[in-house]
């Protein structure tokens, strides 16, 4: 058996961490989201925590590979968005609130280290796995989903957009398909993401443990390459190809292309909104268009075709921008009231479809981002 060392209690914080050792003296990090009463949603003190410990293990010649994992139902079902909606409820004064500047920051660097992570990086996805908790998966070197994986970015309903790089990652997908996503907020299970490019492995959740003590056999070299097909070899050994028709984005790939191939904005709304077929994910993709916030709508649209040339850095940095103006002048605080806080689910959306919120409306809206919200200088000193 493998040998663990606590570095802080599961019990008492929302992010634990522990190294299991393995041969040649080499160990394996294992970051473990625990605030399952949230599904794990990611909160400024969680990504501070994790962000510390993952430059620790990054930097720590022992540590062959890190492992992040979630406690419970969830890898992590987003950001913490109650704590956000208070702090913009109860923020008086010009600008953004600090503490909810501070925690786009800190995530957005986060995400962004995965990313760029010098280590290999297994990201073990069960569950719900959906806004923030996408920022945390879609970046690591090894994805795994497993039979009860649901990832999806439902800013729609919110109104925020699909953020955390996902602007990024959108424009990388198959097809239309990552429009489409950004526009309706649709879920995806483990054969979808695995068409995606949203994940690399499937693996059944009770296998977990199986790959834990295989890490802790394997011969690690300290060299990225040879480790990084160490832990392939790991998981392709457990991976289990799941069936590709359990996969309705990619069933309706072609579906999704006729309704996205319009020029303009409003013109695919139109398509999707009319959408009178009888498939349930596209329905449901439909109905989700339908009551969302026309800004993010916007928002996504603007932000997938803006940052087709950017660098992973240079997104982040207009991402940060763009959620300071959706906290301080958009409908992020009334989307989070009305399915969070009142539980209504009828949000009062500042604007509808249309010339509100057209191409004039996205071009003031992006000016006044890059001179109110200025990208602070850790995010300014990412790679790009």
């Amino acid at each position: 058996m493998s040998e663990s060392r606590k570095q802080g209690g599961r019990t008492s914080a929302p992010v634990g961490f522990r190294e299991i050792s393995a041969q040649g003296g080499y160990r394996v990090g294992v970051a473990t989201l625990d605030a399952q009463a949230t599904l794990n949603a990611l909160s400024l003190e969680m990504a501070e925590r994790l962000a510390m410990q993952l430059d620790a293990w990054a930097a720590d010649p022992a540590i062959a590979v890190v492992v992040l994992e979630g406690e419970g139902r969830a890898l992590c079902a987003g950001g913490d968005l109650r704590s956000v909606y208070h702090e913009m409820r109860d923020h008086r004064g010009d600008g953004a609130p600090r503490r909810i500047a501070r925690f786009f920051e800190r995530e957005y660097g986060l995400n962004h280290a995965i990313h760029a992570y010098p280590k290999p990086f297994l990201c073990w996805g069960n569950g719900i796995v959906m806004g923030g908790g996408m920022g945390l998966l879609i970046g690591a070197s090894h994805r795994v989903v497993t039979e009860s994986s649901r990832l999806a970015m439902p800013e729609i309903v919110i109104g925020l957009f699909p953020d955390v790089g996902m602007s990024w990652a959108l424009n990388r997908m198959p097809g239309k398909s990552g429009l489409f996503l950004g526009l309706t907020g649709a879920a995806l299970q483990a054969a979808d993401a695995l068409f995606a490019g949203w994940a690399d492995y499937h693996i059944p959740h009770a296998r977990k443990q199986q790959v834990i003590d295989a890490l802790a056999r394997q011969a690690w070299t300290g060299e990225r390459r040879a480790d990084d097909l160490l832990l392939h070899d790991v998981l392709d050994a457990c991976h289990v190809a799941p069936d590709p028709a359990q996969g309705p984005l990619r069933r309706n790939l072609d579906t999704v292309a006729t309704l996205c191939r319009a020029p303009a904005l409003d013109d695919v709304i139109g398509a999707i909104l009319q959408y009178d077929g009888a498939d349930p994910w596209l329905e449901g993709a439909r109905d989700a268009l339908a009551k969302g916030a026309p800004s993010t709508a916007r928002l996504a649209w603007e932000l997938q075709r803006r940052t087709r040339h950017m660098s992973l850095a240079q997104v982040f940095q207009l991402e940060y921008q763009v959620a300071l103006w959706c906290c301080t002048r958009g409908d992020f605080q009334e989307g989070i009231r009305a399915l969070l806080i009142d539980k209504d689910r009828h949000p009062a959306w500042k604007a509808t479809h249309g010339t509100e919120v057209g191409t004039a409306w996205a071009d003031r809206a992006f000016r006044d981002m890059a001179a109110d919200f200025p990208v602070p200088a850790s995010l300014r000193a990412l790679a790009g």
